[in-house]
Parts: C-alpha cells; structure tokens; sequence
C-alpha cells in the first residue's frame, strides 16, 4: 500500500487531508512538529512527504538537507505547503527532492492531481461547477453556494467552518447557508444531505442557528422531513433570516444592515490553510502552475529538442513554457517571468545571440543556460559575455542538463 508523511500540518488542512487520501486506499501518517519528522521518515520509508512549511520555514530547510543527506531518503518526492516566497527560492528547493511548493490557502484540485501523479493514482475529483465561498461578519458565519453541489467542496466545507470558528473564537455561532440561486430537485438530495451534515458537523453549532435561504422546494421538503435537520430553518429571503440570528440589532432597517454589514466580511484575520475556491474555478495561467517549483522557458526553433527538454524538467516537476523562435519568446516575456531560459543559438529571424543582447538590455534577471550545436569558440563566448550562466553543446544526457539547471538555479537564490 502507498504510504505518505504528513508532516507539521495544522490540524484542518491535515484532517482534510487524511480522509480523502484514505479515501484513496492510501496510508496516511503525521507527525507534529518538524524537528521529529526525520525518525519517522527513515522508519516509514513513504513513497511522498507532505511538509508543512509554515510554521518555520529554516526548520523545513534543515529537514530537507538532513533528507537529502540520506541514502535511502533522498530521492522521496517532497510537496511543500507555505507562505509565499520569492520564486528563486521555491526554485531553490529542486535539488532537495521538493516536486510542488502550494502558498496557502491551498487550492485542492491542483494539490490533488499532483499527488496523483506522484503517486500514479487517478483521485475521484468532482468537476462539477461551484461557487463555494464561506466568511465571518459580526459573528454570523455565512456560507454561500452557486452554479451547483460539487462534493470536493462541501467535504472541504467542514474543515473551512472549525478554521474559521476558532480564528474568530465563535462559541455560539450563527449559519447563513445562502443558495438562492440554486435550482435543486431530487437528484441534488444526496448531496445536499452531504452539504447540511457538513455544516452541522462542528459541536459548536445549535441546528436552531441554522437558517438554509433557498426558493428551492425539494430543499424545504428535505430540510422538514429529516429528523437530523430537526431545527434548521429555509427561508425565502435574506431579511426573514437575519432577525432570528442578529437579535442586537433591534428594530434596525434590514435592506441597510444587508447592503451595509452583511455582504462583505468582518474577518480580518489571514485566509487560514484551506482555499473553497479552486483552479477549476479561474483557469488563469498564474493557477495553471500553481505549486510549481520553477518554471522555464525553452526556446529552439527544432520541436524535437524542445519536447525531449520539456520531458526532461518534468521529470523534477518543473513546469515548461515552449517556444519556436525568439520573436515569440520576447513577446511573452512582456507579460510573465520565467525562473530560466533554456536558450538555442541557430534560430531563424532573431538568433539566439539577439534573444541575449535583449535580455541585456532589459537588464533581465532570469539565468540563462544557451543549449546549441554552435561549437565555436566564438559563440561560446559571445553568449557568456551577453549575460548566459552556462553553455551546453547539442545533444547532452538528461541527467546532465538536469544538473546544470539545478545547479543554475541553486546559484541565483545565493545571490
């Protein structure tokens, strides 16, 4: 059976965690505290760690160097999950066998596909479209819920409630649950069950402080005719819940304290470990990669070299850009950056030696490892003068050009 390391995760992000990936018929250990993970690491022997970055982030550098160290450590695959960091340094962590680096709050769909392919297993993920969000206002918790039920998110809905509750220390809670725009019939049942279990879950909160805002019939039918619902209340308007749950504010004028108080959060405390919103969600490029440890661009006019370096710098989990001249790449250097340039020198229209004299003009920061069948001395050393880190000559083992982009990378944090 597939064994995977929790390390120093905050307890919803690991519980979370943990059910689905038992789910998955997936063996699940944690350990508290990083400082105790290497004992557990070299007994368990996992096939994927899971570290948990936050709390201190030179503790989980000294643990990955202590892995590395490890004969039989050092190649397990690391997901690191943290505040953000410049990029360099998340590049920097490639030679310790980190494969993903996820800034919280941790967007699930992408956290997941990536331990799929860690771990060559396929997770049942629901793509169904949702809007799922959840936040505090004058100690109300109002969860709101659009387009549809998909069951990632209502699971993921019991740990956001706990990490909520407890960063605003509410006792005595009060739920909003509003999914006026939501058409449901018989076919949703099993999965507004899941949703209304989910919000109930916490000991915290009294069913007689659960208002469900629903034009939906078969909701009001549910909520009635289950005796685990005993107590929640579905309601057509936003007004007719807030009486019951917001007795302060007297006889205040609904429609204002709605528009003025209630549509934006309260909570101003961070955005804790667990994101309900997910890549499926924005399909931005900036998502796309997502937990990335570093991104390049491969720039070569042959596709064949392009595709074997693409290859290559999957295999440490780095994300790839391609280009077929440097028309192209400039272009897309106008918008996004990139952690590397893997650069060739013979190309159509602008040349590799041109793509450098631009880079220099722009006073680019990004390294540059020139990848060419240009053997002369001449070229070696123009495109060293023009700013390139290192010069490989066509065609090179995968093991060699891998070193050199680790070894590049590694250099660039040290500056």
């Amino acid at each position: 059976m597939r064994e995977v390391l929790i390390v120093d995760a905050a307890p919803t992000f690991r519980e979370f965690l943990k059910e689905k990936l038992v789910d998955e018929k997936i063996n699940v250990e944690t350990v508290v505290g990083i400082r105790n993970a290497f004992p557990k690491m070299i007994k368990l022997l996992p096939d994927l760690i899971i570290l948990d970055a936050s709390s201190s982030l030179d503790e989980a550098i000294e643990f990955l160097q202590t892995k590395k160290a490890d004969v039989n450590a050092a190649h397990t695959p690391v997901i690191v999950v943290g505040p953000i960091i410049e990029r360099e340094n998340v590049a920097a962590l490639i030679q310790y066998g980190v494969v993903k680096y996820f800034k919280k709050p941790v967007q699930f769909d992408v956290f997941f596909e990536s331990i799929g392919k860690i771990l060559h297993t396929a997770f049942s993920i629901d793509n169904t479209p949702c809007m799922l969000d959840v936040h505090v206002n004058d100690k109300i918790l109002f969860i709101e819920v659009a387009q549809g039920l998909n069951r990632e998110k209502v699971m993921l809905l019991k740990y956001k409630i706990a990490e909520l509750l407890e960063e605003n220390d509410l006792h005595d809670p009060k739920i909003i649950v509003m999914m006026s725009d939501l058409e449901l019939s018989f076919v949703d049942g099993p999965n507004l069950e899941l949703l209304l279990d989910n919000v109930i879950a916490n000991s915290k909160i009294s069913r007689q402080n659960v208002k469900i805002l629903s034009l939906s019939q078969f909701a009001k039918e549910l909520v009635a005719g289950h005796p685990r619902y005993a107590g929640i209340q579905v309601v057509d308007s936003l007004s007719q819940a807030l009486p019951s749950v917001v007795k302060e504010y007297g006889n205040t004028n609904m429609p204002e304290l709605v528009t003025d108080k209630i549509l934006s959060s309260t909570n101003n405390s961070t955005e804790g470990t667990l994101e309900t919103r997910f890549y499926s969600d924005t399909k931005s490029h900036t998502e796309k990669t997502a937990g990335a440890v570093a991104i390049a661009a491969i720039v070569d006019d042959q596709a064949i070299f392009r595709n074997i370096l693409h290859s290559h710098l999957s295999s440490i989990s780095a994300e790839s850009e391609l280009f077929e001249s440097g028309e192209q790449f400039l272009k897309a250097i106008e918008e996004k950056q990139y952690d590397l340039i893997i650069l060739d020198i013979f190309m159509p229209g602008l040349s590799g030696l041109d793509v450098l004299k631009t880079l220099q003009q722009k006073q680019s920061e990004t390294p540059v490892i020139v990848y060419s069948q240009a053997i002369q001395k001449e070229a070696v050393m123009m495109a060293l003068n023009l700013g390139a880190k290192s010069y490989l000559v066509k065609p090179q083992k995968p093991e060699t050009i891998l070193a050199k982009c680790v070894e590049v990378l590694k250099n660039r944090v040290k500056k």
